[in-house]
This record gives structure tokens, sequence and C-alpha cells, in this order.
């Protein structure tokens, strides 16, 4: 795998994606991928300075989730303690493998479904079903959230926020 792009393929490739419309902003950044390991599971994020020279920072594994835009790196470090703290917390829960599998299946699914809507015009009814399956999975989750305790790390017991 390629390491190094050059100054001419960068140059090349903003010409074709200006030739499509595009504003193009050129940023020389480092790009940072940060690993955890909790009780078997892996955590990555990766983060990087964005155009408007911010970090923009996203969850790569068990699941990609796009958490945070901040302004500096104490910013970056924050929101990751705190989504690892999370984690921490969740391994907990008596069924939390299940629910990173089910995070894992829906980004599968959203990406599935992102490709039905940009390649395929689909029938309205089958749109409406759609929906109305998201909605009531989301009833659904709001529902459990209800009836569910919430768990606490050991850091954490009294369930005050820090």
């Amino acid at each position: 795998m390629r390491n190094i792009i050059n100054s001419a393929e960068v140059s090349q490739h903003t010409i074709k994606l200006q030739q499509l419309g595009a504003k193009v902003q050129l940023v020389n950044s480092t790009l940072c991928y940060v690993n955890f390991s909790l009780e078997g599971l892996e955590l990555q994020y990766a983060y990087n300075v964005n155009y408007k020279g911010n970090y923009f920072l996203e969850r790569i594994k068990p699941y990609p989730l796009a958490l945070q835009e901040v302004s500096d790196e104490k910013g970056v470090v924050k929101i990751i303690s705190e989504d690892v703290d999370k984690f921490k917390n969740a391994l907990q829960s008596n069924h939390s493998q299940s629910f990173i599998s089910m995070a894992q299946q829906i980004s599968r699914i959203f990406t599935v479904f992102e490709d039905t809507f940009l390649n395929y015009n689909i029938p309205f009814e089958k749109v409406e079903k759609m929906y109305k399956k998201i909605l009531a999975l989301e009833f659904e989750i709001d529902m459990i959230r209800e009836i569910s305790s919430e768990i606490y790390s050991e850091e954490n017991k009294d369930g005050k926020s820090e």
C-alpha cells in the first residue's frame, strides 16, 4: 500500500474534482489513529484537521460513527476519554456484545440503504413501508430505554455526571 501521494497527484485530483463542480481546499495535516483494547473489545478512533482548522473525530471500531468536530487537541482527548469510559460502562451490561453486533449490523444496513437510495427508483409503497419499520424500531428503542435501568462504572456509581 502506498503511503505518500505526491503534489502532482494532489493537483491532478484537485483539478478533476473542480471540474465536477467542487470547491477544494488543501490542508496539510496529520491523520491520527488511536486504539484501545477493553476486555477484548477493540476501539479505534481517527482524527484529523479539517478545512476549518478544527479536529474532526470519528470512531472506526467497533462500529463507525462520526463523533464530533472540536477546536483543539484537548477536546479530542476529552471526547475519546468519555467515549472509552462509556464503553467500559457498557461492557458491564449483560448483553454488551449483542448490542455491539446490532450496531455493526445497523451500520451495514445503512450502507445498503444508501446504495439503494442512490441507485434505484423505489416504489412509493416500499419507501413508506421501510420508513414505518424504521419509526417502529426507533419507538422500540425508546420503550426499552424507559423500562431499563442505567449501568454505571466504578468511577460513576452514583449516576451523577462528572
